[in-house]
């Protein structure tokens, strides 16, 4: 009898491994999964840029223990358009099912990843918007995203001298937030850019730039910046401490919400404003590629952007006088976040399920 057990037992085992494995089987001949999915990433030098590959890999990891994806084929190097094209090119010849690019351009790149689409490739721009044939871009509104703080620093302060940090001049979201900033600054007739020069989306650049224009302007009303060189402007004016202190507005990273609160510390009636660029963006185009990577269809009324071809993710959080304790709270005293980390937002997958049409 209990041998009778013992081969009914291992006879229901070599049952259900036939069956796991006729189903996994089945999965592959209607989908192609495990799918391999590609990276193109031609600037390192940022703790956005980090955190996007981080999040990425943690993201893919979840696919691939169901067997959906392989590990991600990462191009992450510093480079120019050039060698921009060549990771393109390279993980083309590698046989990737879909290609998730951070261009570093808004034009350039618009042959080879058309070449991409052509060869069969899902193409994805993340976190950048570009006009290439049957790319599908994923990201935030960079020109709302710019907006947001432009028209709080423009209503705070109504009129005044005013410089402006710019990230890489050129750069397909730089474009659109410095043409968010103008237009809201259009509306107010009392505010004069006295300058504007790059800060390179980088903390102590931004810094120095600072300190440069608090020297040549030392009674600078105001400054508008975006992403790590906030916080590079502020410890340049903490530094300088003119009197008084000119409004400015700073980012979403646990290492601003410290420097937040050591001004609010020194001055209750500090004020600033941090709208959050995240890097999860990227990790939500991931799940939006393998979706389609298994047969699904967009929804192409949920498509936006200037060229008509862009997945919008909210924003999810702008921090303001009003939520700062809260978020503070969240992000430093009970969650120990470290100083380099960005608010972030990565959307689930029934989240995601808004943007396809079966």
């Amino acid at each position: 009898m209990k041998k009778f057990q013992k081969l009914f037992a291992l006879f229901a085992v070599v049952v259900m491994l036939t069956g796991a494995l006729a189903a996994c089987q089945t999965q592959e001949e209607e989908t192609g999964a495990p799918f391999t999915i590609g990276i193109s990433n031609p600037f390192i030098t940022s703790e956005y840029r980090t955190q996007m590959i981080e999040e990425l890999i943690e993201t893919n990891a979840e696919y691939m223990e169901r067997g959906l994806t392989n590990e991600l084929v990462i191009e992450n190097f510093n480079t120019d358009v050039a060698g921009q094209i060549e990771q393109i090119e390279n993980l083309m010849n590698q046989g990737v099912d879909a290609i998730l690019v951070n261009p570093g351009d808004a034009v350039a790149l618009n042959t080879i990843l058309e070449e991409a689409v052509q060869a069969g490739i899902l193409v994805m721009s993340i976190d950048q918007e570009i006009e290439a044939e049957g790319v599908i871009n994923v990201g935030h509104d960079q020109y709302e995203w710019a907006r947001i703080s432009a028209d709080w620093f423009a209503e705070k302060l109504q009129e005044g001298d005013v410089v402006l940090i710019e990230g890489f001049i050129g750069h397909p979201a730089n474009d659109l937030r410095m043409s968010a900033v103008h237009d809201v600054f259009e509306a107010y007739p009392g505010i004069n850019v006295l300058a504007s020069e790059s800060g390179a989306w980088d903390e102590a650049t931004g810094q120095q730039v600072m300190s440069n224009f608090l020297a040549a302007y030392p009674n600078l009303d105001g400054f508008w910046t975006q992403d790590g060189m906030a916080i590079g402007a502020f410890e340049a004016m903490i530094a300088a401490n003119p009197d008084p202190m000119p409004l400015g507005v700073g980012e979403a990273r646990v290492k601003f919400l410290k420097l937040w609160k050591e001004m609010l510390d020194a001055n209750p009636d500090f004020e600033t404003i941090a709208v959050a660029n995240a890097p999860g963006v990227n990790s939500t185009a991931l799940r939006i590629a393998v979706e389609l990577l298994q047969g699904r269809t967009l929804d192409e009324s949920k498509l936006a952007g200037q060229y008509g071809q862009q997945i919008v993710i909210p924003i999810p959080v702008v921090v303001t006088s009003e939520n700062f304790d809260e978020i503070y709270n969240t992000y430093v005293v009970e969650g120990g976040y470290p100083d380099s980390y960005l608010l972030s937002g990565i959307m689930t997958e029934e989240e995601i399920q808004q943007f396809f049409a079966d």
